[in-house]
């Protein structure tokens, strides 16, 4: 059984911990959010519903929240408030409504369900885990430069040692 959790106010950013990633829904009341999902996204599919971040269409929609989370963990998560003024919460629910049912253009790395959120919440998209993984990607590919350069000049060495 899930432990209590305070309910959202209207238009907080709701954070669910997927396994490889985390969706991102904003919540609109009684229970419920509108969130961006590929159409074939199952609510609570947990790490299934990896595969669908293949698509290119995406689906708004306006589901319960504890159905979209499944089994995953959740929490309000209103990270960039010291950052950014959030529109009014009537604001935010009203835009969110007016998008549910529509089909819409999906990108993992500029238009997906954290941009969307953001969007929705702040006027402003943006993904923390695109620019993380962009980040960490980055550090990796310097990494395995740095530790190939040294095996060269390793090899080099040791031949000039020959």
């Amino acid at each position: 059984m899930r432990a209590l959790i305070p309910e959202p106010q209207l238009g907080d950013l709701i954070e669910i911990f997927r396994p490889f990633y985390r969706h991102w829904a904003i919540y609109v009341g009684d229970g419920y959010v509108v969130h961006l999902a590929p159409p074939s996204e199952i609510a609570g599919a947990g790490a299934a519903s990896l595969m669908s971040a293949l698509t290119d269409k995406a689906l708004v929609k306006k589901e319960l929240l504890y159905e979209v989370a499944g089994r995953d963990r959740y929490q309000v998560n209103n990270k960039h408030d010291g950052k950014y003024s959030p529109l009014p919460p009537s604001k935010i629910v009203q835009r969110a409504e007016e998008l549910v049912g529509q089909e819409v253009l999906y990108k993992l790395t500029s238009e997906n369900c954290e941009h969307f959120v953001n969007e929705l919440r702040y006027g402003v998209a943006r993904s923390d885990q695109v620019r993380d993984a962009i980040t960490a990607a980055g550090i990796a590919g310097v990494g395995l430069a740095a530790v190939g350069l040294i095996g060269v000049m390793l090899s080099r060495n040791k031949r000039q040692k020959q």
